[in-house]
């Protein structure tokens, strides 16, 4: 299985299976210099990693991330950093009953079709916790960033949960790290809780909506045609685990906007240009353009519940899947951290791209001099 690697000049390549004994990525082209520990990765994983309310898988994985090379006196070297997270609560009994059943929403029917075999265990390579290893990568990209772009702060959120949508006008960034949901409306939080109690209770599953958003990026990321900001961001975040759409900036709802509603007018400010408003979700041309980066990705309801589906064996018998085990209501909840992590792994990317073409972190052009 090829392609398992993303990213120009700072790559990930992320390997492991949910069963297996370990998982990781091995990070290549980080710049040297940065001080990275694994308490500084950790913090990160420790925002993904399961069975930390009762609205998420209640698999006990500490997710405690191992730092194998890279690193000198606590810096990275500009060599190839390997990082490892072991796994230790693996149940693969219960996925004994299907061995030769196909569940239905998941990768098992596609990945047989193409390589003629799978890992029934949990997925195997298609599982979520796959994404751990993308978390502990953002980890260290955090860490550059914070290095070359001292203002950059990266932040998500849930804003939906199923056909419930928060309301803007109690939007509190503040109420994000408050609750089990990730979600800036504490009105939502508590909904949003019973909501999910009942969807559990009736072996059923939800999808959600997460918003990220860059603020303090430099103008000037990304490049005109094959390597756009935008394009970059909607392939990391669609390479995410069961995200079916991706939008940046008023993404879908732009088409029902007029062109002097969509425009997003410029006027001079103390510090440069600014914006009246931020349609285009700080992306002009597939170039970053100083304002917040904001995207929005859908997930679909876990395809991991209680109640019988129609299905096929391997040898085409027509059969009814339970699928058993561990798994989260609304794997959006999970997915915030892992978000953020690939707005990280971009950004750094397209900043290193920016500085070995012009020898900048910034934009080069100064209006207004």
């Amino acid at each position: 299985m090829s392609l398992n690697s993303f990213g120009h000049l700072f790559r990930v390549t992320t390997w492991g299976e949910s069963h297996g004994p370990a998982l990781g990525a091995t990070v290549d082209g980080c710049p040297p210099g940065t001080r990275v520990d694994a308490e500084m990765l950790q913090r990160w994983l420790d925002k993904r990693k399961p069975g930390q309310s009762r609205h998420t898988t209640q698999r006990r994985e500490p997710d405690t991330v191992e730092i194998l090379s890279g690193l000198y006196e606590g810096r990275t070297t500009g060599t190839p950093i390997q990082l490892m997270i072991r796994n230790v609560d693996q149940r693969s009994k219960d996925y004994s009953n299907i061995e030769d059943t196909f569940r239905p929403g998941h990768a098992d029917i596609t990945y047989f079709q193409k390589y003629g075999l799978r890992d029934p265990r949990g997925g195997g390579r298609s599982s979520a916790r796959e994404t751990a290893a993308r978390v502990a990568a953002g980890g260290v990209a955090r860490a550059v960033l914070a290095d070359l772009a001292p203002g950059l702060e990266i932040l998500g959120y849930m804003v939906q949960m199923g056909p419930h949508v928060i309301d803007r006008a109690r939007l509190d960034l503040a109420e994000i790290a408050r609750n089990p949901f990730w979600v800036p409306d504490a009105q939502a939080a508590v909904d949003w809780a019973e909501i999910l109690d009942q969807t559990r209770k009736n072996g059923d599953s939800l999808g959600a909506v997460i918003e990220v958003v860059a603020r303090g990026a430099p103008a000037g990321l990304g490049a005109p045609v094959y390597a756009k900001l935008d394009t970059d961001l909607a392939a990391a975040m669609m390479s995410i685990n069961a995200v079916k759409g991706v939008e940046i900036g008023a993404g879908m709802g732009a088409a029902a906007l007029t062109g002097t509603q969509n425009a997003d007018e410029i006027e001079m400010g103390e510090d440069g240009p600014r914006y009246r408003s931020n349609q285009a979700g700080g992306i002009l041309g597939g170039i970053s353009t100083g304002q917040d980066i904001v995207v929005r990705f859908a997930v679909k309801p876990t395809s991991s519940i209680n109640t019988p589906r129609a299905s096929v064996t391997r040898k085409g018998a027509a059969t009814e899947v339970v699928t058993k085990g561990r798994h989260d209501p609304c794997v959006g909840i999970r997915a915030v951290p892992v978000g953020e992590a690939m707005m990280a792994c971009v950004l750094l990317d397209h900043l290193l791209l920016h500085r070995a073409q012009t020898g900048r972190t910034g934009p080069v052009g100064q209006i207004g001099d």
